[in-house]
């Protein structure tokens, strides 16, 4: 049965052929369609387009959702570049020219983080270095965690296409020890990765970016407190509003 008001599906076809075409959003999309930007909106939604994050960035395709049955058949890793932060405060403490010119020096961390596909269960690490040595040993060290969670066993590890994970014989081994299979995103497709991609996001909200941190210090030793609010406390919308630990719990995952 046909909506009384619904748009015509012609244009609700334009609307969506405009959006995958020109990553535009209703705001900007409404006056080169003549319509208000709440039922662009609307057409948007009801096609699964609302969300630039869910479209493949070249070719406007929406990106299938999945996810995995068990605990650990799946790891999402990821490396975070962070702009480390001057004994005192940068920008935020002391405003951004002031800030910027004490940042310029210090160089960079970086956030090295995996996530467990089925429950979203995260660990993160800050190191000075993305290299592959540090890479293995983190990796280890994630399985270690996992482990004390109940997820003994990690069957696959999903990372981008970087050096370490493609080349180094260390990355290699420590998969190996782990009974593991490192598998890649396709190139240039970040999405494939989004669990943790996700996870970096909220990572910079919520952490990184929470508050004007007055060291880099001070930030990273704000990271644990993070992690276990985010683990067994922060409510996650793909987990029917639990967070990931009640996943852990509950691995048949019964959440609407």
């Amino acid at each position: 049965m046909a909506t009384p008001h619904r748009t015509a599906a012609t244009v609700e076809a334009r609307v969506c052929h405009l959006r995958q075409t020109r990553k535009i959003g209703p705001a900007r999309l409404g006056p080169v369609l003549g319509l208000p930007a709440s039922i662009v909106h609307r057409i948007l939604v009801r096609h699964g387009l609302n969300r630039l994050a869910h479209l493949d960035r070249p070719t406007g395709q929406v990106i299938h959702r999945y996810e995995r049955a068990r605990l650990g058949e799946l790891v999402h890793v990821d490396v975070k570049k962070l702009g480390r932060i001057p004994d005192g405060g940068g920008h935020k403490v002391l405003g951004r020219q002031a800030g910027r010119a004490r940042r310029s020096s210090m160089g960079f961390d970086y956030i090295h983080s995996a996530v467990d596909d089925h429950s979203r269960l995260a660990y993160s690490e800050v190191h000075a270095d993305e290299k592959a040595a540090t890479c293995a040993e983190f990796l280890r060290r994630a399985a270690a965690f996992f482990a004390g969670h109940g997820i003994t066993r990690i069957e696959r590890v999903l990372t981008d296409n970087a050096w370490p994970y493609r080349k180094s014989f260390a990355w290699r081994q420590t998969l190996a020890d782990l009974g593991a299979v490192g598998k890649l995103t396709r190139i240039y497709r970040p999405q494939t990765n989004g669990k943790v991609e996700r996870f970096n996001r909220t990572l910079l909200d919520e952490w990184a970016y929470l508050r004007p941190y007055t060291s880099n210090t001070e930030r990273t030793a704000a990271l644990a407190d993070f992690l276990h609010t985010y683990n067994h406390h922060r409510c996650h919308t793909a987990l029917g509003g639990q967070p990931p630990i009640s996943r852990v719990n509950n691995p048949a995952g019964q959440y609407t």
